[in-house]
């Protein structure tokens, strides 16, 4: 317990150097840049496939299991609608992007850690907390919501795949499902919870790949610690965040 309090302390610490007044506004922006390409852009493929296949299973699955002629048929598109805009597309695919930028972010910055350059940077008298940080973190704000809105597009694009394809429902009902009482709230809830989530996705792993002591093992740990630690974080800021908004 006080080792996790000890952590909570030092993060806390290491996000106060973080956003420091950077020295160079103009070299920053470019890092910013760069590091929007290489979580974002890198990202969208796997984004993509898991997005288009979770709207298809979610659209075969709720019309599988809707055998009542009481519920009406656009219920089906309504119920891919709603689980893709709530749930499925800030909070699932925010935990991908925790395995896959994450770990990307502490491997990163735990090899520059055991192999001096961020004691050089120091040693230059550069903030390197703010220097190899805050980039990623502006990055990620910046580019997981629209990766998320992306998510929620692809997935009810699985779900009218599967709505043309087959016969669980017609392409007019799924449609008629998607429009039925939209509420655009959600999707803002969605974004906002997505902001937290990115936050947390780039500098939790930061912490960890920043104190990264040893050799190459302590990588692989850190960078396992990263998605473990930034996937619990995810599911209490949710909880949270869905007792705030919603209730």
């Amino acid at each position: 317990m006080l080792k996790a309090f000890h952590n909570i302390g030092k993060y806390f610490m290491l996000l106060n150097r973080v956003f420091k007044r950077p020295d160079n506004y103009k070299l920053y922006r470019r890092q910013i840049a760069h590091e929007m390409m290489s979580l974002g852009i890198g990202s969208l493929g796997l984004i993509s496939i898991i997005s288009i296949f979770m709207g298809a299973v979610v659209t075969i699955q709720t019309a599988s299991n809707i055998d009542s002629p009481l519920i009406p048929a656009y219920a089906i598109g309504y119920a891919t609608r709603q689980s893709f805009i709530l749930e499925l597309a800030p909070t699932v695919m925010c935990l991908i992007l925790a395995g896959k930028i994450g770990s990307n972010i502490a491997s990163e910055i735990g090899t520059m850690r055991i192999s001096e350059q961020i004691d050089a940077l120091e040693i230059m008298g550069v903030n390197s907390a703010s220097y190899l940080i805050f980039p990623k973190i502006i990055a990620a704000l910046l580019i997981v919501p629209v990766i998320i809105i992306y998510s929620m597009f692809l997935g009810m694009l699985g779900g009218y795949i599967v709505a043309a394809y087959s016969n669980f429902t017609t392409v007019n009902n799924y449609i008629l499902g998607i429009r039925w009482s939209f509420d655009a709230f959600g999707v803002i809830y969605a974004l906002i919870k997505t902001l937290f989530f990115a936050f947390i996705i780039t500098s939790v792993p930061a912490f960890y790949g920043y104190y990264t002591r040893g050799g190459a093992l302590e990588i692989g740990r850190s960078s396992t610690k990263s998605v473990v630690y930034s996937s619990i974080c995810i599911l209490i800021i949710n909880y949270i965040l869905t007792q705030l908004l919603l209730i």
